[in-house]
């Protein structure tokens, strides 16, 4: 079985998204009685049944989370899956909702509402609250944690040692960490320690830090409970050094700023010299405001060269590409 991150939306979504698989899957699940350990007791009375070990649906979460964790998934313990059952009525008008603004959504963005995994790491009294009531706030960034405006900040199911980071230690020595659905719709492009707390736009309904390969999903407060469905939560061991180990692997902004530009070289001046040509004042003045917020070390040259893709369209950039290209190569 891959640990292919596409094969695992596929496979948990026909746990997850079959109405009465999730509402009724109880008895399938391992653990549902009397002898739980009580570390796990406050899981079970927040309204969560324990996944059976050997199942095929603990696999899929086991593997896919180590995966995630790179260096130190060889040295990560899952000791246990919870799985949050939609069987009271609260529970289950929440899970009705999220299904509604899927819907709501997906007819807004022309039949895709872009339903995600993620990833919600805290300590095991608030991810409890969540379960219980919701998503209350939007938590202030943990030392280290890079910051994307002011929302719930989700991290992709491929990037698990980013939530692990933010995960607390718990009195057995166990870190919790959230497994939710969370409905993305039309993502924009929200900068480094960004103050943005709602969309830019009536077009666009959340935030991430990278358009291409995202790394953090940023949900505003105002459609925090709405767009965010909590299906699991996942128990685990991290070994001692993990901030040393996850340190070595490079974040999403370090390995953008080391990334050397492929294509001809070009100073922004002159593209933005070129681009002035075809572009109507409104659209150059966004590039200009960009281009200085780069100069301002606000956003990486990656977030930069995003924004100016959304701005001017690939189409225009890549002529005006191949036409410096044409230009070297008749000096040549």
């Amino acid at each position: 079985m891959s640990t292919d991150q596409f094969e695992f939306e596929d496979q948990i979504s026909i746990t997850i998204d079959n109405d009465e698989e999730i509402l009724d899957s109880g008895s399938d699940c391992g653990d549902s009685n009397a002898a739980v350990s009580d570390r796990f007791g406050v899981f079970t009375r927040s309204g969560m049944i324990r996944v059976d070990d050997e199942s095929f649906e603990h696999e899929i979460i086991k593997k896919s989370f180590v995966s995630g964790m790179g260096l130190a998934g060889r040295d990560t313990n899952i000791v246990a899956v919870h799985k949050n059952l939609s069987s009271d009525p609260t529970r289950k008008a929440r899970f009705e909702s999220f299904k509604i603004f899927s819907q709501a959504v997906a007819s807004k963005c022309g039949g895709n509402a872009n339903v995600k995994y993620a990833w919600y790491g805290g300590s095991k009294e608030e991810l409890c609250d969540v379960l219980v009531h919701g998503f209350s706030r939007c938590r202030e960034p943990v030392p280290n944690e890079v910051s994307y405006g002011v929302g719930v900040h989700m991290i992709p199911a491929k990037f698990t040692c980013d939530g692990a980071l933010s995960s607390a230690v718990d009195e057995s020595g166990l870190k919790h960490i959230l497994l939710c659905r969370v409905i993305l719709g039309k993502a924009e492009m929200v900068a480094l320690r960004s103050k943005q707390s709602q969309p830019s736009c009536k077009e666009v309904d959340t935030g991430v830090d990278n358009l291409v390969n995202p790394r953090r999903y940023v949900v505003w407060s105002a459609i925090m409970n709405s767009h965010i469905y909590p299906c699991y939560v996942v128990s685990f061991k991290a070994p001692n050094t993990l901030p040393n180990v996850v340190s070595g692997v490079p974040t999403a902004q370090q390995s953008a700023l080391r990334q050397p530009p492929t294509s001809p070289w070009m100073s922004f001046p002159a593209l933005m010299s070129i681009l002035s040509k075809f572009l109507p004042p409104q659209k150059m003045q966004s590039i200009v405001a960009c281009h200085n917020e780069f100069r301002a070390n606000k956003v990486t040259r990656p977030q930069l060269i995003q924004r100016v893709r959304q701005i001017a369209g690939d189409r225009l950039l890549i002529g005006v590409i191949k036409s410096v290209k044409r230009q070297i190569g008749a000096r040549a």
